[in-house]
């Protein structure tokens, strides 16, 4: 006969629980005529792998009636093994990715071959320990008994090989490895089946050995990357501890503290998304961070503070400065309001920097003041220049006449001329700004040759200095008499050494001799 569908109230085959799930199309196929053979049917499943199904020679036919149809139900076993998990269940637990890998049946004899039922239709399963009572199929033959509770231990063993595939081809984590582990551990200790649990226990030993596995590349990973993060949030402090460390002096404000605050962002980025670091390296490189941060602010409130108080003081000298320049912007005393106009701004140099916008306020007021002042002043000069031009072309004149004296030849007569261009000179007047400079050039030349001329004569006929120069030449030539004595000498005797120091100090006194002379026909001439 074709296995009904159990049914809570026809005598349903139980393994465990009362209350276990029947599976679903989607997970477990309903036994029935589709996919549950009748007896002396070779098991498609069993086809699979070679093996043929122990079948009974006393299977109930066809005609036979279904457990479900027998009007007296049969009493319900006590329940034994817990609830078979189906697929879906393990899909639940451990969040896997779809993998292309499909689950191996058990190798080995068939689960039937581990299973026998008793007389009353108790079904037990052989293990190494002894038999254990599985469970009971009420109203099927023994065939079907063994069948049913052979297949859920072939669902079980392919769910612990799903799993184990899963870890060997995917990147399952461990901690959802290990909770599918435990899953399929919770069930195999509560489910009733028939096989051979020894190899189950060895695949999900297999499993465990795995999730170690996986364990421990997942730590050494994880290890490593705090290693890195650790590393990444040292630059980020170091760099911090640099900024901070500067001098004062140095410091560039805005792009240190625009940098300060894009480290801050970087280590907000690394704590958010990278490795995490265990409390005591992230609570020290923390702690260093923030001490660079607070010493940096520190050292930025101090600045500015500072600058600001100096330039408040800057801001007091150089208003006082552009009210003198402002005063001043109106005086005609041309040339003493243009100098006081250049050491105010030496005092502006020196008084040092307000804020921009003040230096800037000021600086326009006090370039304004100035301006009007030398505007007014280069107006009145126009004016002059104007007028001077005449006595340019009268200076012009006087000037080539002057040039007409060098070279000196008669220094009396070019003295007299010089004296009378000199006062014609100054009653011609001024000469235009323009011009001024070169011409008082040229008239200061022409006065410096004449009076270079005049020291020349003087030296020659100074009483003293040509005394001087007689008696030199005479030192001199009584010098030279003396060596030329020695000379003889010298050569008298015969000795070269002599000769030759006796002749080299003579040379050298008429050398001198010579030049005392031509000095003395200086002043004599």
């Amino acid at each position: 006969m074709t296995e009904q569908t159990p049914q809570a109230d026809s005598g349903e085959p139980t393994s465990g629980q009362t209350d276990e799930p029947t599976p679903g199309p989607a997970d477990e196929p309903t036994p029935g005529p589709a996919d549950e053979p009748t007896p002396g049917t070779p098991d498609s499943r069993r086809q699979a792998d070679g093996t043929e199904p122990a079948e009974a020679s006393h299977s109930p036919s066809p005609s036979s009636p279904s457990p479900s149809l027998s009007p007296t139900p049969a009493p319900r076993p006590v329940p034994k093994p817990g609830p078979v998990p189906t697929p879906a269940a393990i899909r639940k637990v451990a969040h896997p990715q779809p993998v292309a890998a499909s689950p191996n049946l058990p190798p080995g004899p068939p689960a039937e071959s581990f299973g026998r039922v008793a007389e009353d239709g108790t079904v037990f399963v052989r293990t190494t320990e002894g038999e254990r009572e599985v469970g009971a199929y009420p109203g099927a033959s023994p065939e079907e008994a063994l069948h049913y509770f052979a297949r859920k231990y072939d669902e079980l063993y392919s769910l612990a090989d799903l799993l184990h595939q899963r870890l060997q081809t995917t990147d399952l984590s461990a901690k959802e490895a290990a909770e599918g582990l435990a899953k399929v551990r919770g069930h195999v200790a509560e489910a009733g089946v028939v096989g051979d649990l020894a190899a189950l226990e060895a695949k999900i030993a297999e499993i465990d050995t795995a999730v170690t596995t996986r364990k421990e590349a997942e730590a050494a990973e994880r290890a490593a990357a705090r290693a890195a993060a650790a590393a990444e949030r040292e630059k980020i402090v170091a760099e911090a501890e640099r900024i901070a460390a500067q001098p004062e002096n140095k410091i560039q404000w805005k792009q240190s503290g625009a940098r300060m605050r894009e480290l801050l962002e970087a280590w907000k980025t690394h704590q958010r998304g990278g490795a995490r670091l265990d409390r005591e390296t992230e609570g020290t490189l923390w702690q260093r961070f923030s001490q660079a941060r607070n010493s940096f602010d520190k050292a930025r409130r101090v600045h500015f503070a500072q600058l600001e108080g100096s330039q408040a003081e800057a801001k007091a000298a150089k208003q006082a400065l552009v009210k003198e320049a402002e005063e001043l912007s109106t005086s005609t005393d041309w040339g003493s309001t243009a100098g006081a106009y250049k050491r105010l701004m030496d005092r502006w140099r020196q008084a040092g920097r307000a804020s921009r916008a003040d230096d800037d306020a000021l600086w326009e007021r006090f370039k304004a003041a100035q301006d009007a002042f030398f505007q007014a002043k280069d107006q009145i000069s126009a004016k002059e220049d104007e007028e001077f031009r005449a006595n340019l072309a009268t200076k012009e004149a006087l000037l080539q006449e002057a040039e007409r004296l060098l070279p000196v030849k008669d220094l009396d007569a070019a003295k007299a001329s010089l004296r009378a261009i000199q006062d014609r000179w100054e009653a011609a007047g001024k000469v235009p700004r323009a011009d001024m400079e070169r011409m008082e050039k040229a008239m200061r030349r022409i006065e410096q040759a004449v009076r270079d001329a005049d020291d020349q004569r003087w030296k020659r006929s100074n009483p003293e200095v040509a005394a001087r120069a007689r008696s030199m030449v005479d030192q001199l030539e009584s010098s030279v008499a003396s060596l030329r004595a020695d000379l003889d000498q010298a050569e008298a005797s015969g000795d070269e050494r002599k000769v030759r120091e006796a002749r080299a100090k003579l040379e050298a006194q008429e050398q001198w001799l010579a030049q005392a002379r031509g000095n003395l026909d200086e002043f004599s001439g």
